[in-house]
């Protein structure tokens, strides 16, 4: 059986997005193993499957696998990619709002000028239960927590998915990956945490290193753009809109105050186009 796919990208964020609509496997997670492995299959951060939705006002629903086969609720890099994919596929007439069902809630991404999405990610959750993170108390926010062995100070928050921040005056520390991996896995996330190391150089400015959960170091993560942004806006550290620079390139972002809702923008980017056939498959 031949597969239909598209190799996508935002800011360097690299996905496989095939239409599940006309195929599904019986085992996805050792599909994305299989698919996303930079070796033997086409090489990928995430695959994105574009299924139809389980309820309205849905369009469309976005399920997501990382390289190591777990689910994730969101990738803000990822709707962005899905948003374009839709358009070409016919779901979606590329005008007003697409309203994208994913596990973390919906999203609605749009196409702004400059050939941009702009992606209305939700209001960020805060609360211990809701990002979740085992600790006491209604947030975590600047706080010292015992995590990786060892006291940091994190701001944790939910954007569809689970993220842990901490603040960095330059750049993250040297063993910020081996440290990455082990916060990723401690128990105070018992889902996971991605974690992010914010750099503020400007109140309109924040530089961001990524390690995502399921993938590991990754050029850009749209989500954790958007909790390290919110994160410095409580912090008292940046205004309400701004950009965030990660190694694969910048993200706008706007918190805005009227409704709490986290609106990012950023650029998506079609690869190559194939055909998929073998072990995975």
């Amino acid at each position: 059986m031949k597969i239909p796919f598209v190799k996508m990208q935002g800011l360097g964020n690299d996905f496989v997005v095939i239409d599940a609509r006309e195929f599904f496997p019986e085992d996805p997670a050792a599909f994305a193993r299989w698919v996303c492995n930079r070796r033997l299959g086409v090489g990928a951060d995430q695959v994105l499957w574009m299924r139809p939705p389980l309820s309205p006002p849905a369009t469309t629903r976005m399920e997501i696998h990382n390289a190591d086969g777990s689910e994730v609720g969101m990738c803000g890099n990822g709707v962005r990619a899905l948003a374009l994919f839709c358009q070409e596929s016919g779901v979606w007439n590329g005008e007003g709002q697409l309203i994208v069902e994913t596990a973390g809630g919906l999203v609605r991404p749009r196409r702004v000028e400059g050939g941009l999405v702009e992606v209305d990610m939700g209001v960020p959750r805060w609360s211990p239960t809701e990002v979740p993170v085992d600790v006491d108390g209604d947030e975590v926010v600047g706080r010292a927590v015992s995590v990786a062995g060892t006291s940091l100070e994190v701001t944790c928050v939910s954007m569809g998915n689970p993220h842990c921040v901490l603040f960095c005056d330059e750049a993250p520390p040297s063993n910020w990956q081996a440290l990455g991996a082990q916060i990723e896995t401690d128990p105070l996330f018992p889902q996971g945490t991605n974690v992010e190391w914010a750099a503020v150089r400007s109140p309109t400015e924040l530089e961001v290193t990524v390690w995502e959960r399921g993938t590991g170091a990754t050029l850009a993560c749209g989500s954790g753009a958007c909790a390290s942004w919110v994160a410095a806006v409580r912090a008292g550290r940046c205004e309400r809109q701004g950009l965030v620079h990660l190694p694969g390139g910048s993200l706008r972002l706007h918190w805005r105050e009227e409704d709490d809702h986290v609106l990012q923008t950023g650029p998506a980017v079609v690869v190559f186009r194939g055909e998929l056939e073998g072990p995975g498959s």
